[in-house]
């Protein structure tokens, strides 16, 4: 016997050698019939409809004869007899041939991870997928095929994916997973199979445990923060007026759609290739890990690699799939300084809701790899969930959500007009929804910010941001933003220790909201610790690539606190309203002995603000430890303030 038959991907008869062998297409699609069957035979009017469809069974039964005439002839040619033919019927030789077909192999497979692997392979490319026939018959029978392909895939992986299986084993498994879910990405049983197949390395408690554990922490937050505001105390919101639904209520709400995730293939910025098949491999291993879940649906692999291949129109295409989230991941560096950002944005309005960064050093790879995934995929199942309950709050009350977008476009350029314009229209918010946290925590924040940019130390003014902040936290405890704002106000009102424990909570709460970082990068500024500052405004940075005034003046805060004037110089250069830190520039430019540059910055700050003192400002700026206040004392009268 020295035939074969493959029939996944392009139909072709081949011969001992391997190589393929002349033979008409419509004749090997009757050997895949037959061999794909238990019975060796078909009558010939079957096999015309099969072939040219049941129209016009009189024409196709001609076509048929002439087929016949062509196969007996090349049949003779080869010296071998696949088919033979009577007056009704169309048989098999079985001993002339040996094929592909799943069902001619498959079940005589002794071991089950062998069987997947046959099947894996044969399913890497679809049955007879190439196949020049256009009969709704034989369309039918091909679909019905596939289907029973992929039972049986689907049967053999739930028989072996909770059995001990080798490192080789575990890929095999995930591969077929990953197969099975391309092929059947909304089936229940199959999500059921890819959560056994995302625990074949362990953990499946602590996927399972993921959720709890965040509800827990949200619980704990409110012990945690110890402080008690001075000022206006918020009287107790009731539920039903902070949006909460009644039991009626709850019965007749529709029941939320899953929000979708793509996942998009690693953008490589590095030449080194290992690291690159690496990450692809990682990338892989999340994709399964997501398909597990129950709580998002992330779309088939191709599909993302179909998207992240448009460059031009990637956003209209990920709208039209309908998604909510991407992950976007991006390989860069050489040798031990490879590493992968990875970051999830939601893309309604492009927020980044997460990022980290991973170390691919050769060293570590292979032991972390495993860690890497199931770190990527229980953090970003965590945020997607976090962030969803969020939005859903944001979205309860549309007027007021609107005003509060409209007022935070003027919270991004640090002017009075712009922080009494922005509160202005916060209270606008307020009147839509009268316990819209998000508005009353925006409110705090122009207090603090007229506190600084007025530099007259105006108590009244911190207070009044406390008291709003505290109203925020009151109504939501749950939201970062509240311990942000009150952390702001007791710092600079001196309470440097509240305000790092209030931005530590913060930042649990949101550990990768940028904003809420350069703000505890500030307090840790005052709280005489630049060296973390810098690190915690360069990770901020990192999160929001298009940076702020307010995190450039920070990192120019923490480089002259550790005598890097030169750096601090050049944080400023990048701020849109570099005047801002005109006090500040003189200073650097003293210390490095610039005097004519120093005196400019002098004489523009002072027409800021003609009445600024340096000992009265030092007095009421807060800074924890007497050397911080020497080193911008020391700057300053150098400039000649």
């Amino acid at each position: 016997m020295g035939f074969s038959l493959r029939t996944f991907g392009e139909i072709i008869l081949l011969d001992r050698e391997g190589q393929a062998v002349a033979f008409p297409e419509k004749a090997l699609l009757i050997l895949a019939y037959l061999l794909a069957n238990e019975n060796s035979s078909a009558s010939r009017a079957s096999m015309a409809r099969l072939l040219w469809g049941e129209d016009d069974i009189a024409n196709s039964l001609t076509n048929l004869r002439k087929l016949v005439s062509r196969i007996k002839s090349r049949q003779s040619d080869l010296k071998t007899a696949f088919l033979t033919f009577d007056e009704t019927d169309v048989h098999l030789e079985r001993d002339s041939i040996t094929s592909d077909i799943i069902s001619a192999r498959a079940d005589t497979l002794k071991k089950p991870l062998d069987k997947l692997a046959f099947l894996a392979k044969g399913l890497r490319a679809r049955f007879l997928g190439k196949a020049n026939c256009q009969s709704r018959v034989f369309i039918d029978w091909r679909a019905g095929e596939s289907r029973r392909h992929l039972a049986m895939l689907k049967e053999t992986l739930d028989d072996v994916v909770t059995a001990p299986a080798t490192p080789d084993g575990i890929a095999l498994i995930k591969e077929a997973a990953l197969l099975l879910f391309e092929a059947e990405p909304q089936d229940e049983s199959t999500h059921r199979i890819l959560l056994k197949a995302f625990d074949a390395e362990g953990g499946l408690e602590q996927l399972k445990r993921i959720f709890e554990r965040r509800k827990e922490l949200i619980s704990s937050w409110p012990a945690k923060l110890s402080m008690q505001p001075q000022g206006q105390t918020p009287a107790p919101v009731h539920q039903s007026e902070s949006g909460a639904l009644s039991d009626r209520d709850a019965t007749t709400r529709p029941i939320p759609r899953l929000p979708r995730l793509a996942l998009l293939p690693p953008i490589n910025h590095s030449p080194d290739p290992g690291a690159a098949m690496v990450a692809t491999s990682l990338v892989e291993d999340i994709t399964l890990g997501f398909c597990a879940l129950n709580s998002l649906r992330v779309i088939a692999p191709y599909s993302a690699m179909q998207i992240s291949r448009q460059s031009e129109n990637q956003f209209e295409l990920l709208q039209r799939y309908d998604i909510n989230y991407v992950l976007d991941t991006r390989l860069s560096g050489l040798g031990d300084d490879v590493s992968l950002f990875t970051q999830l944005i939601y893309l309604s309005n492009s927020e980044v809701v997460w990022a980290e960064r991973f170390s691919f050093r050769k060293l570590d790879l292979a032991r972390n790899k495993h860690d890497i995934s199931r770190h990527i995929i229980l953090e970003v199942a965590g945020q997607v969930e976090q962030h969803g309950m969020t939005r859903a709050y944001f979205e309860q009350s549309p007027a007021a959500y609107h005003q509060y977008l409209v007022a935070q476009q003027y919270l991004h350029r640090l002017t009075l007009p712009n922080m009494r314009r922005a509160r202005k229209e916060m209270k606008t918010a307020l009147r839509e929804s009268a316990d819209f946290a998000p508005a009353l925590s925006s409110i705090a924040r122009t207090y603090s910010k007229e506190w600084l940019l007025t530099a007259r130390g105006d108590i009244e003014l911190l207070k009044s941001a406390e008291t709003y902040a505290t109203q925020a936290i009151t109504i939501r405890e749950d939201l970062a933003d509240g311990y942000r704002e009150l952390g702001v106000a007791k710092l600079l009102q001196g309470s440097i220790d509240e305000s790092v424990e209030a931005l530590e909570l913060a930042e649990t709460l949101s550990p990768h909201y940028a904003d809420v970082i350069a703000d505890h990068a500030d307090t840790l500024v005052h709280f005489s610790r630049p060296g973390l500052a810098l690190e915690k405004i360069q990770r901020a940075m990192e999160l929001n690539p298009i940076n702020p005034d307010s995190y450039l003046w920070t990192a120019a805060g923490a480089s002259y606190c550790l005598g890097s004037f030169e750096n601090a110089l050049g944080y400023i250069d990048r701020m849109v309203d570099a005047d801002l830190a005109d006090r500040l520039s003189a200073a650097s430019w003293a210390m490095l002995g610039n005097d004519k540059k120093a005196r400019f910055f002098v004489s523009r700050a002072l027409e800021t603000n003609p009445d600024f003192d340096v000992d009265r400002w030092l007095a009421v700026v807060p800074l924890q430890e007497q050397w911080q206040k020497d080193i911008y004392r020391e700057g300053l009268k150098k400039a000649g303030f």
